[in-house]
């Protein structure tokens, strides 16, 4: 790698609108990607904040839910899949959160991992075809929807909420620290770093 080119999770320095949130998305992923990497069940499991029972490993499954409803689902009207379309959300609402510990780390990585993938590609399409000003599938229940770029830029937000939350709680874990992993970091599935 050229020791001044910028690392692949870096933003364009210039670019069009949608280049730009699209790389903003993909650089909060990569962050918390690296804030919740090469951690064993225990670490993933980990609550260190007394006052909250969140853990990296919940919210890994949390944000794979987020990746499987918001681009595929909000904005193009299509299914989450499984386990997603099996779970009674109204009597099990933290139901991503409270099951996290029951998956080993490789499926939280690798399930991720997928969904983010798939996320990708379909927004890619969806953006070729008809840009960020289009319709999403999702709307206000009177007849106006939103548009891709709404949902895009909730997508960020939700991100930037869960990444901040990856911050403090890695840093509880075991001392992780820092706002940008190393320019050569590769996301691994469960083995310690």
């Amino acid at each position: 790698m050229d020791e001044h080119a910028p690392p692949p999770w870096e933003p364009p320095l210039a670019g069009g609108e949608t280049e730009q949130l699209v790389a903003a998305l993909d650089r909060l992923r990569t962050t918390f990607r690296w804030k919740a990497d090469g951690l064993d069940a225990a670490g993933l499991a980990a609550a260190p904040v007394p006052s909250s029972a969140l853990t990296l490993g919940g919210l890994l499954k949390h944000l794979t839910l987020i990746e499987a409803t918001y681009v595929p689902g909000k904005m193009f009207g299509e299914p989450p899949g499984e386990p997603w379309d099996s779970v009674d959300w109204e009597a099990d609402p933290e139901w991503e959160f409270r099951t996290a510990a029951d998956d080993g780390p490789a499926a939280l990585y690798a399930s991720y991992d997928a969904a983010v993938a798939r996320s990708r590609s379909r927004l890619a399409q969806g953006v070729t075809v008809g840009g960020l000003g289009q319709d999403a599938d999702v709307s206000d229940g009177d007849g106006r929807h939103a548009s891709l770029r709404r949902v895009l830029c909730d997508l960020i937000e939700e991100y930037g909420r869960h990444t901040g939350h990856a911050d403090l709680l890695r840093e509880a874990v075991d001392g992780r620290v820092g706002e940008d992993p190393p320019s050569d970091w590769k996301p691994t599935t469960g083995e310690p770093s």
